[in-house]
């Protein structure tokens, strides 16, 4: 059964941890123009180290209205001349907000993958919202949970009689997340590159054990995802053990701080309070500028928020990238 269903009995979900999810539900390029800029770097650099290919793919899965693409345009990276920029998001009413320039669609087609992706295939807090299935292990064999309704008309999940095809878990793992989606997605787009990379930002656990499903509404965590449905975001750390398991290891897993920080943010930053200490006194629109990008900064890189984000990297190809 794929479902976001869960039970407490199972301790599969947290109910503390930060104020909300996705720093009340604001994306990393939605802080501010700073985090599309540091991308753009990380895309020059991948763009230098292959070579400078005359066409250059860069694939958004999840775009939403745009807001990365028009950060990383605004941002003037070198490899502009050469970028294919493909925005992929199922939304169509998102689609038709997307700007001028990029290719919109609804999902990535043969067509479009050609002979092969050379460039970069960013997921940036996608992974975490595709399907999962929730399973237990029952003396030693994995069970998926049912959800049946009890004598008080509460829902609640038991294991049941029937075990998935696959087990990509340690045996001594009591309850787990099955992400075969995940798997599938990851699968297919180190598929579908030949030369380049596939980038993950998202909610992420490099042991199955410590996956979370989380629960939210109101802008906070929001407990038992079998009450109230309907009134809840679920979602679930990208278990990147099982995906090492089920597809490949990834080549570089770091936070999203520190990945940032890798690709020029310091710089970014220090360029921003001399413009803000050059213009403070008049106002301008660059000084504004200057002291945004220290702001957009810290929400990128609070531990707690953010900043707490993995970063995860599988490159494909004989290319070392940094």
């Amino acid at each position: 059964m794929e479902a976001a269903l869960y039970h407490r009995q199972y301790g599969f979900y947290s109910t503390g941890g930060s104020a909300g999810r996705r720093g009340d539900f604001i994306t990393s390029p939605e802080i501010g123009p700073l985090f599309g800029h540091v991308v753009a770097n990380a895309l020059d650099t991948e763009w230098e180290r292959l070579g400078q290919p005359g066409v250059f793919t860069v694939v958004d899965f999840g775009a939403g209205p745009g807001t990365l693409a028009r950060s990383i345009a605004a941002a003037a990276p070198r490899c502009a001349p050469s970028m294919r920029y493909i925005a992929v998001e199922r939304s169509s009413g998102q689609r038709a907000r997307h700007p001028s320039g990029v290719i919109s669609v609804e999902f990535l087609s043969p067509e479009l993958i050609g002979d092969g992706i050379v460039g970069v295939v960013i997921a940036n807090e996608l992974l975490d919202n595709l399907p999962f299935t929730p399973v237990v292990r029952v003396n030693g064999d994995l069970r998926f949970l049912e959800v049946s309704v009890d004598d008080d008309n509460a829902l609640k999940a038991l294991a049941s009689s029937s075990s998935p095809e696959d087990d990509p878990f340690d045996v001594e793992l009591e309850a787990a997340v099955l992400q075969r989606a995940a798997a599938s997605w990851l699968r297919d787009m180190l598929g579908a590159v030949v030369a380049g990379r596939v980038l993950m930002i998202d909610y992420a656990r490099t042991s199955s054990a410590l996956v979370e499903v989380r629960t939210y509404a109101s802008h906070g965590r929001a407990g038992d995802p079998l009450v109230d449905l309907g009134t809840k975001d679920i979602t679930v750390d990208v278990d990147l053990e099982q995906l090492e398991r089920s597809v490949v290891r990834a080549t570089r897993i770091m936070s999203q701080a520190s990945w940032l920080e890798l690709h020029g943010l310091s710089r970014l930053v220090a360029e921003g309070r001399v413009l803000w200490e050059q213009g403070a006194s008049t106002g301008s629109l660059e000084a504004l500028k200057g002291r945004s990008r220290v702001r957009e900064a810290e929400a990128l890189t609070e531990a707690e928020g953010l900043g707490g984000f993995t970063v995860a990297e599988w490159t494909v190809g004989s290319f070392d990238f940094l």
